[in-house]
């Protein structure tokens, strides 16, 4: 069991090539104006919201919020729609001359995926599971084989048969009864996280009566095959927070409340461990964590806690035998592996260790098997999948090809197997699925995801290079570019992206979309900024709390150290942000707008005293001890010192692009509706800021394979027409 933030939703993008006009060159130190006709072609006006004065007093201190009347919970006010659909059909106008032009660009993106495509086929409890794509599709179908990959094929899901009559749809999840006879699944065709549980007997294909609503789309089986835990949410504030028992062929009104979380400041999570024996309820706090456990075979019992929940002590455990390896911050600020026997877990004076806590290598994660135990560790940045031998304690490390790379585990969920499956990317390096042999450390390439056309990874180059930020940190940066479009003299566009939030990070994967911005001249950064644990667990801590400012000054420092160092042009800079990345996005182009010619935020946390101060917002008490806790004075002056809604000046603003969905259960849509109604109001420039909202989505988008690529065309193509790229 890992411990499990919830993380907003990370969009890598790409980007275009750069056009300066003839003659004199541009002001390399402001904002440049479009360089194309882009606002000559639409004369739509920019709508303008109404202002009603909203006084918010605390501390002494007071903010007038004049758009504060845009939130509406139940997103029924004619007011509020009406001024959504202006912004929209603004966005519509404003870039109408490019509607061919992300046409193109959508069926260039697609045309990179095979539309034929399966998964990896893995073996649990004598069936091989997989699922596949099929043509224009945009939902998997879910299916299994018997005993080899050569008996007949049962489709048990069909998530597209599930969408149909559904603009948005999300399949939360699935889990086979232990007995592999019943199927338990859930789905969301809201876009509010709020998922239906149904169940499906498999041997006559017929659904069961039981429907289970509200949930947060977890569902565990307990051995007896009639028994399934499951969270129920709050429905206003969406936290996860009430555990249930049900037993199949009983109504949802009897199900039995078995845990409670009254602590508003932590998550609820369901799991099992690998061998099956034990159910748990996970809590998790920020900065603390903790487990309640079950025998999996006594399902009527009542949970108890693996060991007392302690201020800054975080654990996560899977079990072998009658052992659990736990993975702790105990004693060990970058984590260290210690082994306890089942019944001594609450005792932490009997966990021994079984790799010691060390400074400079961040442990982040482990898997146990009967021979070998895998460690994911972190040095200097660099991720090492070490293999020990149980028996013996040898140890190898597994080999990879690229120097710059993201490798974690994949599907693994039998323990007795001396094969390890590894999912491996590159900036440069399409997913790929290996399979090591544990004893020998040899590997076999099962599958890599193909890019159509003429992809050739030997036409792009990445390097890892170290930004020196103002208070002397050595901050890394991931870099990729087309090596005939590239040269390091200050010409390049650069597409510089970055998150820094919940101690995320966001690693160095391929990305076949990502290619319509190389191909076309753009150099990608990827900013492994504080606030990530890039550099372990002393780096996430360093860019939170009283030390946020770190976040967006490193993004700042990196952007001038990118353009000081060559790999791009001063007047081509964009940067890309969303959710806390967007927070990041309204942070810096208040700080230093002066750098960017175009800004991308998507679904961005940008008012975010005014959240963090309302308990009833999704997501807010629980993250106190990432942010700070408002309600005191100190934090309070911190966060308004950079959060963006409160921080718009009347100066000039870089070109944007916001996003939101209406239906957006982490970041709600009226965040970004009025920081673009107050940036509309303030900034002094000519620039674009265009705000595109989809009615119908939530935090991660428009749903689907392929519908995301129309967002994602809309964004490239936005910056491309600012460099006049055309085609």
């Amino acid at each position: 069991m890992n411990k499990t933030h919830l993380i907003a939703t990370c969009l890598a993008l790409t980007l275009p090539l750069t056009l300066v006009g003839c003659g004199e060159e541009p002001n390399q130190n402001t904002v440049q104006p479009s360089m194309t006709s882009s606002t000559e072609k639409s004369t739509a006006t920019a709508p303008v919201a109404k202002k009603v004065a909203h006084v918010m007093e605390i501390h002494g201190d007071t903010r007038v919020d004049d758009y504060y009347w845009m939130r509406d919970d139940a997103r029924k006010d004619p007011e509020m729609l009406g001024h959504l659909a202006a912004e929209n059909v603004y966005t519509k106008a404003t870039m109408g001359h490019t509607e061919d032009f992300q046409a193109a660009l959508f069926k260039e993106m697609t045309g990179r995926i095979e539309k034929d495509e399966s998964s990896v086929p893995y073996q649990q409890r004598g069936y091989w599971y997989y699922r596949s794509f099929a043509g224009d599709q945009e939902y998997p179908i879910y299916a299994r084989r018997k005993g080899t990959m050569e008996a007949d094929e049962e489709i048990f899901l069909d998530a597209n048969k599930l969408a149909e009559g559904h603009e948005f749809f999300s399949l939360g999840g699935y889990k086979m009864s232990t007995n592999n006879k019943i199927l338990a699944y859930s789905s969301d065709a809201l876009s509010r996280r709020l998922y239906n549980i149904e169940f499906k007997d498999l041997a006559t294909g017929k659904m069961l009566a039981d429907k289970l609503v509200g949930t947060s789309g977890q569902v565990i089986w307990a051995n007896d095959n009639t028994t399934v835990f499951y969270i129920r949410k709050n429905v206003e504030t969406l936290l996860g927070y009430k555990v249930y028992r049900h037993k199949l062929g009983t109504s949802q009104d009897d199900d039995v409340l078995v845990y409670e979380e009254t602590d508003k400041t932590f998550y609820t999570y369901l799991g099992k461990t690998r061998d099956e024996s034990v159910i748990y309820i996970f809590h998790d706090h920020t900065i603390k964590t903790g487990a309640s456990i079950i025998d999996a075979d006594k399902p009527d019992s009542d949970f108890t806690l693996f060991h007392a929940i302690e201020d800054n002590h975080e654990y996560s455990f899977a079990k072998l035998g009658d052992d659990f390896y736990v993975l702790t911050n105990w004693q060990a600020k970058n984590f260290r592996l210690m082994k306890v026997g089942a019944d001594k877990t609450a005792d932490k004076s009997a966990w021994v260790d079984v790799i010691a806590p060390r400074d400079d290598v961040y442990l982040s994660d482990f898997m146990i098997f009967n021979g070998h135990l895998v460690l994911r560790e972190k040095e200097k940045g660099q991720i090492r999948l070490r293999v020990i031998d149980n028996a013996t304690g040898a140890a190898q490390n597994l080999k990879f090809d690229d120097p710059v790379f993201s490798a974690s585990f994949s599907v693994n969920p039998e323990t007795d197997s001396t094969k390890l499956r590894v999912s491996y990317s590159s900036l440069t390096t399409p997913n790929s699925i290996f399979e090591y042999d544990l004893t020998d450390g040899s590997r076999v390439l099962l599958k890599q995801d193909k890019v159509l056309g003429d992809f050739n990874p030997a036409d792009y180059a990445s390097e890892r290079i170290f930004v020196t930020a103002r208070d002397g940190a050595k901050v890394p940066v991931s870099l990729v570019y087309r090596k005939d479009k590239f040269t390091k003299d200050g010409t390049n566009p650069i597409y510089q992206y970055a998150y820094g939030s919940y101690g995320a990070t966001m690693e160095p994967r391929f990305s076949g979309s990502r290619l319509s911005l190389l191909d076309r001249g753009f150099v990608f950064a990827l900013a492994h900024i504080r606030g990530s644990q890039m550099l372990g667990r002393g780096w996430y801590e360093d860019g939170k709390l009283y030390n946020k400012i770190n976040t967006f000054t490193d993004f700042i420092d990196v952007t001038k150290s990118l353009t000081d160092q060559g790999y791009g042009a001063k007047d081509k800079i964009f940067a890309v942000g969303g959710s806390a990345g967007g927070l990041l996005m309204g942070a810096v182009i208040n700080m230093a707008p002066e750098l960017y010619r175009g800004v991308a935020a998507h679904v961005p946390f940008v008012d975010v005293v005014t959240t963090m101060l309302d308990a009833s917002i999704p997501l807010t008490t629980n993250e106190y001890d990432e942010w700070g806790n408002p309600n005191e004075k100190g934090y309070y002056d911190y966060m308004k010192s950079y959060s963006p809604y409160d921080n718009i000046s009347k100066q000039a603003y870089p070109n944007m692009l916001v996003t939101t969905g209406l239906h957006d259960s982490q970041v709600q849509y009226f965040e970004p509706m009025k920081w673009v109604a107050k940036l509309r109001d303030y900034k002094t420039d000519d620039n674009l800021l265009v705000f595109d909202v989809n009615m119908e989505a939530g935090h991660g988008g428009a749903s689907g394979r392929y519908k995301r690529y129309k967002n994602l065309a809309l964004e490239y193509v936005f910056f491309f027409d600012l460099l006049g790229i055309k085609e």
